[in-house]
Formats: C-alpha cells, structure tokens, sequence
C-alpha cells in the first residue's frame, strides 16, 4: 500500500484556540486580530466579517446581523450579496465578545467598515494569523480555519448539526 499524506489540520481544539486567543494583540482600536476573535467567536464567512458595520451589531440582543459581504478580491471592494439565502442570519454573540465589539465600535459611524480601511488581502491576514498559531505553539490554520473550529467546538458540545449549519449560513 502507500503511505497516507500529510493532512494540514484545518481546525483547532478548544485547548490550542484559548491559547491563539492569549497572543492576539487586542488594543482598544480596531486592528486585524480583532477580525480573528470576532470569527472565532462566531464561525462567520472572511467576506462577511469585513463587510461587518457598527449599525449590524445589537448590543441589547446580543447578536450580530449577517446580511452582505465585502468584495475583498475586487479591486475597488464594495458590498456584495452573501453566498446564499441561508448565509443572511442573525448569530449570537457571547457576552464578553459583545462588550468588546460594542467598546471597539462606539467611536465608529453607524455605516462605516469596522474591519477594512484600505485594500484587504487574505493572504495577508493568513501570514499574521501564522505568525500568531508560531508564538502560540499550536498548529498553523488559516482565517477559513478559525470557521472550521467554531463549528467543531459546538459539535463537541453537543450543539445539533442542524443548528451548527444554520450558525454557519450553511443551505
């Protein structure tokens, strides 16, 4: 027979993303790691994070409002529709995580990007969060990765695959 190839581990557990989340660098304005939390946290889409305002967060409900996207690859960006009609949901935020966003964003316009101030690359934020998984000692994901943990860790607490697919905008 031949030898199995190496998998690159797509997601991390919950001991290794408690210690991605000790290195993030999580200042009082907004910065990339800001990104990585609030997608760990809550397992949404690259493109639907950045296209992420103020005005799509209720604090009172705790929830984040996912109804657009940020076209990252074009060259000019701007908002585009999600990837399907189940993508547009309301995820619920933990209480910390929603405290923080709601600190983070108080300075912020109503409309404007939290997330994107000039060009975005991913492949950009994918090397940061690689340098970051290296000082953490844990083993190296990518942004899409952090989506991938999210839905392991609520499968492994028990969470329905129906409600997991529902979180994660999945048809």
């Amino acid at each position: 027979g031949k030898l199995a190839s190496y998998k690159k581990i797509k997601y991390l557990s919950q001991f290794d993303l408690k210690k991605l989340l000790e290195v993030l660098e999580l200042g009082s304005t907004v910065n990339e790691d800001w990104l990585f939390l609030l997608m760990a946290k809550t397992g949404i889409r690259f493109s639907e994070a950045l296209a992420l305002t103020p005005a799509d967060f209720d604090f009172v409900t705790q929830q984040v409002n996912i109804q657009k996207t940020w076209g990252y690859k074009d060259r000019e960006g701007g908002f585009q529709p999600t990837k399907n009609k189940a993508s547009q949901r309301r995820v619920s935020l933990d209480w910390k995580t929603n405290m923080q966003m709601a600190q983070l964003t108080q300075a912020l316009s109503t409309g404007d990007l939290i997330f994107v101030k000039k060009k975005i690359y991913n492949s950009t934020l994918n090397h940061r969060l690689k340098r970051h998984c290296v000082r953490a000692g844990i083993p190296i994901i990518s942004m899409h990765g952090l989506r991938h943990t999210h839905a392991s860790l609520l499968l492994y607490e028990g969470v329905s695959i129906a409600s997991v697919a529902r979180r994660l905008g999945h048809a």
